[in-house]
């Protein structure tokens, strides 16, 4: 007999490639997850994991093994929903992890509609940037995600969750006041092919859109600054430290005193965020309600 728990933690290495990332995720010891993972081997009689220098890659058995581990752990969740279902499920908390902007554009909203129609549901809201809460959701270290969408996403096919596409917004070009093009009614992102750049961080799920955007456009921005922080980019670029592309609602309750803030030519890039979750989950009496929330803010 297979055990559940040992199928999470053969996820768990699949998705992180090492033991020791695995564990730390999944607040186990790297020695806990070994033997955890010989078990399951014991269990299934396949060689399931290999190591190497640069850590473990799956066996072709291990392959076969996950692939059905997607559907078993996904039939779990709905069992819990089900279980939930019956019982009431009226009350309890779910922990929700979502980017800044998203947590004042629509999660803060949404709270506030479940406040007054599922008083019994707390949830839980942490801070987290758009690239790092579905692999929060996956280790089951929260309940729902709101993430961007990014190259290396988990994509809409995905067996291992459930996708609520939420909103999409555009970003402006934000240039010092002294720009050459501040005055312009629209802005190509190939005139900018020579300026200095600000932006985010490599890993931001934002910092992929101004890099697609841009090599769409014909060349590869120089940042010269980084922040994750949109104020700190408008702040950076009203000094006249460079220009960026900033998504719209990040630049709400923003000084743009000194800087010149202009839509983008054409089709401008997009940032698309969606609401996620565990795949089965989506039905339970708790995690229900918190996406309706979330979807009637977005469509507000």
């Amino acid at each position: 007999m297979i055990e559940a728990r040992r199928l999470h933690i053969l996820r768990a290495v699949a998705d992180h490639g090492t033991v020791t990332a695995a564990a730390a995720a999944l607040y186990l010891t790297p020695s806990a997850v070994s033997q955890q993972l010989a078990a399951l081997e014991q269990e299934t009689g396949h060689k399931l994991v290999e190591r190497g220098a640069r850590g473990v890659r799956l066996t072709a058995a291990g392959e076969i093994l996950l692939t059905h581990t997607n559907a078993v752990l996904a039939q779990l969740e709905r069992a819990e929903a089900e279980l939930a279902a019956y019982s009431t499920g009226e009350a309890g908390t779910v922990t929700l992890a979502s980017f800044a902007t998203g947590i004042g554009l629509v999660v803060g909203p949404a709270l506030g509609h479940l406040a007054v129609t599922s008083p019994g549901i707390r949830v839980r809201v942490q801070d987290t940037e758009g690239d790092a809460s579905l692999a929060m959701l996956l280790d089951r270290r929260i309940d729902v995600a709101v993430a961007v969408e990014y190259r290396g996403a988990p994509g809409a096919d995905d067996d291992r969750i459930t996708r609520v596409p939420l909103y999409a917004e555009p970003f402006d070009a934000v240039l010092p006041v002294a720009h050459r093009l501040a005055d312009a009614e629209w802005v190509r992102l190939g005139d900018l092919a020579q300026d200095t750049w600000i932006g985010p961080y490599p890993g931001n799920p934002c910092h992929d859109v101004v890099v697609l955007a841009c090599e769409h456009a014909g060349f590869s921005p120089q940042f010269e600054h980084s922040s994750d922080d949109f104020r700190a980019v408008v702040a950076l670029a009203s000094a006249g430290a460079g220009v960026a592309l900033v998504p719209r609602s990040a630049l709400r309750g923003v000084d743009l005193a000194e800087a010149a803030v202009r839509p983008v030519d054409g089709i401008p890039p997009e940032r698309k965020v969606f609401a996620a979750v565990r795949h089965g989950a989506e039905a339970h009496p708790l995690i229900a309600p918190v996406l309706q929330s979330l979807r009637k803010a977005a469509s507000a």
